[in-house]
């Protein structure tokens, strides 16, 4: 649904050029929810600017809905229509909610429809379907300034549905938000995901967003996307740092004579005594160094640091154990070799089986 090849962003500041995206390439599927994570400054804003041309491009192409929105920019009247044209379908939802004090709450989300010369009674109609959508269809007559944090936020998703957009873009819009309406707006965001098939694109800067409702992610430092991809794949991905981040574990090896290995919990594994299966199987003293669980698209996931006694040579068969219950698994403290750390399944089974014999 939404393609970014080679984007590029350069800023004139102060005599001197600041590049604010260094080559983008974004891949975002229809229909799900994807995550940009990164801290004040990777590039995140400008990115998400980008995709609807509210920032142009220095470079490179944005594709929505298959429509290359980039060559639409800068041929004349008609380029400039069909821009507009594109740009009604796709929403955007601000931080700072950006409502119209002087406006009702009605009228706030009525604006983009009068924008695009929609008649007053379908304004009207489409304002109060919007509102009950959101859950507010009792705040029709009430002013902004009336209304809490949350309660503006659901306006400013309801004006962002004017339009009957494709796509939703959410530029940190949970972040002026306490920790209850921060899940009450992500659960609607998730909601209209599922009912309208909205494909919903956020930034963030919160690892418990992208843990609420993101199918995907990806980690934005410096103007450049360092890893993206599903959340369960770099979950299962040795290394990632955004699992790291969404699952960190603590905990250093006790001594030189020891194995350190991180073990990634997924799907029905989750639930699984393995931990306790691998010490009476191999009768081996397990520490647990660290451990992070939580609920990821309806399932849980965690992420488990723990040290085993003996080196890596003495440790093959638990890891291979722990590799055949569908595990990933990762040594991160170790002298063993680094290609030793990442067996595929069939040659992990080989290796047990041999060890065994």
């Amino acid at each position: 649904m939404i393609t970014t090849t080679g984007l590029t962003k350069v800023y004139a500041s102060r005599g001197r050029e600041v590049s604010a995206l260094d080559g983008v390439d974004l891949h975002v599927r229809e229909g799900e929810v994807f995550g940009v994570i990164g801290q004040s400054g990777a590039g995140k804003s400008s990115l998400i600017c980008c995709v609807n041309l509210l920032e142009r491009p220095t470079s490179g192409t944005v594709t929505v809905a298959g429509q290359d929105l980039t060559a639409l920019a800068g041929r004349g009247r008609r380029a400039s229509r069909e821009l507009r044209e594109a740009r009604s379908r796709i929403g955007m939802v601000f931080q700072h909610f950006n409502l119209l004090s002087s406006r009702t709450v009605k009228d706030n989300i009525e604006l983009p429809l009068e924008i695009l010369g929609v008649s007053g009674a379908e304004r009207s109609r489409k304002a109060l379907e919007l509102l009950d959508l959101v859950g507010l269809a009792d705040k029709a007559k009430a002013y902004p300034g009336q209304l809490s944090g949350g309660q503006k936020q659901r306006v400013g998703i309801a004006r962002a549905l004017a339009g009957d957009p494709k796509v939703l873009l959410s530029d940190e819009a949970t972040s002026a938000l306490d920790p209850e309406t921060t899940r009450s707006i992500l659960q609607l965001l998730r909601d209209l995901n599922r009912q309208l098939g909205l494909t919903v694109l956020l930034i963030t800067h919160e690892m418990d967003v992208v843990k609420t409702i993101c199918d995907s992610a990806a980690l934005m430092k410096k103007g450049k996307i360092i890893e993206s991809g599903t959340v369960s794949e770099l979950l299962a991905t040795p290394g990632s740092e955004l699992a790291q981040e969404l699952f960190p574990v603590g905990g250093e090896a006790s001594g030189p004579e020891s194995t350190v290995v991180d073990v990634t919990f997924h799907g029905e594994s989750a639930t699984q005594p393995v931990i306790s299966q691998l010490s009476r199987t191999y009768n081996v003293d397990i520490s647990i160094l660290g451990a992070a669980m939580d609920t990821v698209g309806g399932k849980q996931i965690g992420r488990m640091r723990i040290e085993l006694p003996g080196r890596y040579e003495e440790n093959v068969v638990p890891v291979g154990f722990l590799r055949e219950q569908g595990l990933q698994v990762e040594v991160v403290d170790s002298e063993a070799p680094a290609e030793q750390f990442a067996l595929p399944a069939q040659s992990t089974a080989a290796l047990v089986e041999g060890v065994a014999k």
